[in-house]
C-alpha cells in the first residue's frame, strides 16, 4: 500500500515511520530541499530528528503530484496556517475517496473552524465524508524512538476510524477510535493554550499545587467549551482531553509551556520565537481563537482569557495568573 504524509517536520517525519510498518511506500512530501534529501539518502530527518533512523521505505519527495499519486491515505502532518493553500494545491492531485487526517491541533482565527472543519471548507463536498482527525499525548521525538504512545483517531465514520487505526497500530504506538470529532479538535487544540499559561505559572515560581489546580480548571474550561460545541463530555477524560492536557502541561518538550515559562520573564513573544526558532507556535494562535470563541458562545474560559491578554496585549504574566488565582479563591467553588 502507498499512503502519503504531507509535511516534513517532526511529527510529520515521526508518522511516517509509524507508517512504515505496515505500508510499502511511504511518500513525504516537503518544502526543505536539504530535509528532502537527507531523508532520501540518509534514512534521517537530520533537521528535525538527528540521529533517528528512518525506514527505508519512506522516500521525500518536494512534489505534490509525486507525493499524492495512487496514495490510500494522505496525513496533512503541516502547520495549521499552511493548511489551507497547501490543501488547495493538493486538490488536483488528490485519488478521489481518499482517507485524509490532519494532525494539526488549532482553530482558524479568521474562521474559528477547527482543522477538520478548515479541510471541509478548502475541498470539495465530495471529500468531506473521508476526513478526520489524529490526535493525542505524543511528543514526536518520543514517538520516533519507539517509546510507547497512545493517540486517537476520529471520525463521524467509525468504519474509516477503524480503517486508519489498522494502518497506525504498532508495537509501540497504540490508537483508539472515536465519533466525537468536535470533542477531540477542541480538547487538542486548547490544551495548547492553558500550557501557556501553566509555563508561566511554574516560570512564576508558584509551585506544583498551583500547577496541579491550573490543569485541572483548565481542564473544566476545555470541557465547558467543548460540550457547548456538541462534544461528548466523556472525550475530555480520554487521551485527547486530560490525557494530551496534562502532557502538554508538565513536558519541558512542550513548546506551548516554553513560551509561558520564558512569557513569565517579562520577555517578548518575538524574542521567544527567536530563540526557539519558530515563528509562531499553536498555542498562542490558538489563544485568540479561544477568546472569540468565548465572546461567541458565552462560554467563560478565564484562564485562556489571560492568556490571551499576555500574548495579544502585553498584560505581564503575573498580574495575569495572579488574577487567575484571585478569582479562584474570591469565588464560592462548586467544581470541578
Amino acid at each position: 500500500m502507498r499512503v502519503c504524509v504531507l509535511g516534513s517536520g517532526p511529527f510529520g517525519t515521526s508518522l511516517a515511520n509509524v507508517l512504515a510498518v505496515h505500508c510499502e511506500q511511504v511518500w513525504l512530501w516537503g518544502r526543505n530541499g536539504q530535509v528532502v534529501d537527507s531523508i532520501n539518502t540518509r534514512h534521517e530527518n537530520s533537521a528535525y530528528l538527528a540521529g533517528i533512523p528512518l525506514s527505508p521505505r519512506i522516500r521525500a519527495t518536494l512534489s505534490l503530484e509525486e507525493a499524492l499519486s495512487s496514495a490510500g491515505l494522505v496525513v496533512s502532518a503541516v502547520p495549521s496556517h499552511a493548511t489551507r493553500n497547501v490543501m488547495r494545491a493538493a486538490l488536483p492531485s488528490l485519488p478521489s475517496g481518499v482517507p485524509i487526517l490532519t494532525v494539526s491541533k488549532a482553530i482558524e482565527p479568521e474562521t474559528l473552524y477547527t482543522m477538520t472543519q478548515m479541510l471541509k471548507d478548502c475541498l470539495p463536498a465530495s471529500f468531506h465524508p473521508f476526513i478526520g482527525i489524529l490526535s493525542g499525548p505524543s511528543f514526536a521525538q518520543e514517538l520516533a524512538r519507539g517509546l510507547p504512545t497512545t493517540v486517537t483517531i476520529a471520525a463521524t465514520d467509525e468504519a474509516l476510524a477503524r480503517y486508519c487505526q489498522r494502518l497506525f497500530q504498532t508495537p509501540t504506538l497504540r490508537t483508539y477510535t472515536n465519533t466525537d470529532v468536535i470533542g477531540v479538535e477542541i480538547g487538542g487544540a486548547l490544551k495548547n493554550v492553558i500550557a501557556i499559561a501553566v509555563g508561566m505559572i511554574e516560570g512564576l515560581g508558584f509551585g506544583f499545587n498551583t500547577r496541579s489546580a491550573i490543569i485541572t480548571l483548565g481542564l473544566a474550561e476545555i470541557s465547558r467549551l467543548a460540550v457547548h460545541l456538541g462534544a461528548d463530555p466523556r472525550t475530555l477524560s480520554g487521551l485527547s482531553g486530560m490525557g494530551d492536557l496534562v502532557l502538554t502541561c508538565t513536558g519541558e518538550l512542550s513548546r506551548s509551556w516554553q513560551v509561558g515559562f520564558e512569557l513569565a520573564k517579562d520577555r517578548a513573544l518575538e524574542d521567544i520565537f527567536r530563540s526557539i526558532k519558530k515563528p509562531m507556535i499553536e498555542g498562542v494562535k490558538t489563544a485568540q481563537s479561544a477568546h472569540a470563541l468565548s465572546t461567541r458562545t458565552g462560554v467563560e474560559l478565564p484562564i485562556c482569557h489571560q492568556v490571551y491578554l499576555v500574548t495579544y496585549h502585553q498584560k505581564s504574566a503575573r498580574a495575569a495568573m495572579t488574577e487567575v488565582i484571585d478569582r479562584q479563591f474570591r469565588e464560592l467553588p462548586s467544581g470541578p
